[in-house]
C-alpha cells in the first residue's frame, strides 16, 4: 500500500534543520496543527499525516489486530518516516500520539533527534503509587457512552477535553471533530487508549524529551506529566499558561515557543 496515501501524509518547508512530523491525537486530524506547524516551515521541513482512520486517511487499511495496541500506530509513524527518507526526525506528539511517538522512539532510537510531548498519558487508569486520572469504572463508563452514543458522547466530552469554557467555539471544533471520525472505528481506537500502559516504555527512551504540561487538563493531569518527566531520563518538563487538553489550538503562540526553545537548545 502507498504509505503516503494511506496516512495523507504533507509536507512543506525547505530548511535545513531537522525534520519535524507531528502527529495529532485521538478524534482529531492534522488539521489541529494548522496554527502551529507553519511557524516551523523556515527552518524544518514539516510532515503532517492522519492517523489510519482519522482525517482524509485511508480507513480501508484499518485492521483492528493491527491496531488493537498503540504499536500498530508506531509502526505507520515508522513507515513514514522511511517513506520520506527522514532521518535527524523531531516528533511532536499530541495526547495519545505521544505515547506512540514513545513506542517509535524505543523502537528505532536512532531515527529521532527529539520527542517532543504534548499532554501525555502512560497510563490513564489510577494504580498503587500511580495517579492517572480515572478509575477503572470511570473508563467502562465512558467507553459504554461512547459505544451507545457516539454522537451524544463527542458533544458532552470534547468540551470538557478542550477546556476553555470561556471560549466555545474551542470545544466545539473539537466536537466536529470529533464526529467526523468513523464511530467504530473511534470506539476501538478509544478503548486501546485509555486501557495502555506505557510507563515501563518511558525509561528506555534516551532521546531529548519536552513534556509540555497544561493547566486543569482532565485527561492528562500535572501529576501525570510529572511523572512522564521524571521517569525520562533525558526530559525536561513545561509547565504552560494554557488551560485544558489542546493547547495547539487554544494557545499555538505559547506552544510554537515552547517547541522553539526546546529546539535551540539541543546539541
Amino acid at each position: 500500500m502507498d504509505i503516503i496515501r494511506r496516512n495523507n501524509v504533507h509536507t512543506f518547508g525547505d530548511g535545513g534543520g531537522a525534520p519535524i512530523v507531528f502527529a495529532h491525537g485521538f478524534g482529531c486530524d492534522q488539521n489541529m496543527w494548522r496554527f502551529v506547524a507553519p511557524a516551523f516551515a523556515a527552518a524544518h521541513r514539516v510532515v503532517l499525516f492522519d492517523h489510519v482512520g482519522a482525517g482524509q486517511s485511508d480507513s480501508s487499511a484499518y485492521d483492528r489486530r493491527k491496531y488493537a495496541t498503540l504499536d500498530g500506530y508506531a509502526t505507520d509513524v515508522l513507515e513514514i518516516c522511511h517513506a520520506l527518507e527522514l532521518s535527524r526526525v523531531i516528533l511532536v506528539g499530541h495526547s495519545v500520539s505521544a505515547m506512540i511517538g514513545v513506542l517509535a522512539a524505543k523502537r528505532e532510537p536512532g531515527l529521532f533527534t527529539a520527542l517532543v510531548l504534548v499532554g501525555p498519558s502512560p497510563r490513564y487508569i489510577n494504580d498503587d503509587g500511580y495517579h492517572g486520572g480515572f478509575s477503572t469504572q470511570d473508563i467502562e463508563g465512558l467507553l459504554t457512552s461512547l459505544d451507545s452514543n457516539y454522537l451524544g458522547w463527542s458533544s458532552t466530552m470534547a468540551p470538557v477535553i478542550m477546556g476553555n469554557a470561556d471560549r466555545p467555539e474551542l470545544g466545539a471544533e473539537l466536537t466536529n471533530s470529533f464526529c467526523r471520525t468513523d464511530p467504530e472505528i473511534a470506539a476501538h481506537f478509544a478503548r486501546v487508549t485509555f486501557f495502555s500502559d506505557n510507563r515501563r516504555d518511558l525509561a528506555a527512551v534516551r532521546t531529548p524529551v519536552l513534556v509540555l504540561q497544561c493547566a486543569d487538563d482532565v485527561i492528562a493531569p500535572q501529576a501525570v506529566g510529572e511523572y512522564v518527566h521524571a521517569q525520562m531520563p533525558a526530559s525536561r518538563l513545561v509547565m504552560m499558561k494554557a488551560t485544558g487538553h489542546c493547547p495547539n489550538l487554544s494557545a499555538p503562540q505559547e506552544t510554537i515557543e515552547a517547541i522553539q526553545t526546546f529546539i535551540r537548545s539541543l546539541p
